[in-house]
């Protein structure tokens, strides 16, 4: 469409397209075209004798003319925005607001109301987030021993596998197989720059080695021993720290942390990491037992409900280190770390045990 413009030369454009905006005559429906060395800005309208006074000032070498536009096309910001436009307005509001992306892996739930839109949902996320490559519904909860859960493709490529990167660090994982959470990359991140150099650290419920890992590419002279019992994570995990170049700092083990502690970390962890919220609080006696005697720092996560007092977790924590035979001298920081389902949290307690 024709539409009154600023002519000028590329080498004084980005100044020229400054000075439309502020004087707010710039035409952002249409698309700024380029012919030879020069560039076309298009405006609202014909500019008056003020404006073109001002243009003048900042870019003497500019004319105004008319100019032949194309439209600018407008891409909706995200998948709720795109599907606004395609899902009865009854459907809007129960549509999720957000989805986790772990990788090129889009993992999103969706409210059983919308369950027959779910691919059309799934494709939205695809038009409208470039890098992803495949979307999953969660289908069930995280449980059993290994933590994982049930996914479901709803658009994309069929996999459960790829690589996520996170605060310089890349970790490879099967959603299927592993747990494994963005949404907790600041805590991974908070815990390893609360590390010392010299430290022991055991990280009890290691997965795939977010924490671990993070702590050993931050610091030079630490030992990370990392636990999990599941094999798949553990098999992770290896790659990961290969990966990531920190097999000298990071040792995997294969193994239930309970009896791995007893048999060969009793007393000599500086801090341990517990995040485990669902059970942390059964391996609490676990975690004394590895901390050297002379005490150390201990991570404990926990969930807590809004029916409960903010200080649970700290309280819980303080009775079930003094049945281990220690006792909590002093509470070094208490955070909500992430909501887990309306009206529950998921918390971490930073405890000095002694």
């Amino acid at each position: 469409m024709k539409s009154p413009c600023l002519k000028i030369p590329k080498i004084s454009g980005q100044k020229a397209i400054e000075i439309v905006r502020q004087l707010e005559i710039y035409n952002k429906s249409l698309k700024i075209e380029q012919k030879g060395s020069y560039l076309y800005v298009p405006l609202l309208r014909e500019p008056m004798e003020k404006e073109r006074i001002a243009v003048k000032k900042v870019v003497q070498n500019g004319e105004f003319v008319v100019h032949d536009f194309s439209m600018l096309i407008s891409r909706p910001k995200n998948f709720v925005e795109l599907l606004s436009e395609e899902l009865p307005p009854h459907l809007i509001a129960s549509l999720p607001r957000s989805a986790d992306f772990v990788g090129d892996i889009a993992v999103v739930e969706i409210p059983t109301e919308l369950d027959v839109h779910k691919h059309k949902i799934g494709e939205a996320i695809l038009t409208t987030n470039k890098r992803v490559r495949t979307v999953l519904a969660k289908v069930s909860a995280i449980g059993g021993v290994y933590r994982t859960r049930k996914f479901q493709l709803i658009a994309g490529e069929p996999k459960t596998v790829t690589a996520h990167r996170e605060y310089g660090c890349i970790f490879y994982v099967d959603l299927a197989k592993a747990y494994f959470s963005p949404r907790l990359s600041s805590e991974h991140a908070r815990v390893a720059r609360l590390v010392n150099e010299g430290e022991t650290i055991l990280d009890m419920f290691a997965g795939v080695g977010p924490f671990a890992v993070q702590i050993a590419r931050l610091h030079e002279k630490v030992r990370v021993y990392a636990v999990d019992v599941n094999p798949d994570a553990v098999e992770f995990l290896n790659k990961n720290i290969a990966a990531n170049r920190v097999l000298a700092k990071v040792t995997p083990v294969l193994g239930d942390v309970r009896e791995v502690v007893h048999d060969r970390f009793a007393g000599v962890a500086d801090r341990v990491i517990m995040n485990l919220p669902e059970k942390a609080i059964e391996y609490v006696d676990v975690a004394c037992e590895a901390l050297k005697s002379t005490g150390g720092i201990m991570h404990y996560y926990a969930f807590t409900e809004a029916s409960e007092p903010p200080k649970t977790a700290e309280i819980r924590l303080v009775e079930a280190t003094e049945k281990a035979h220690r006792k909590v001298d002093k509470i070094i920081g208490f955070r909500t770390v992430r909501a887990t389902a309306p009206y529950t949290w998921q918390v971490v307690v930073d405890a000095k045990i002694r």
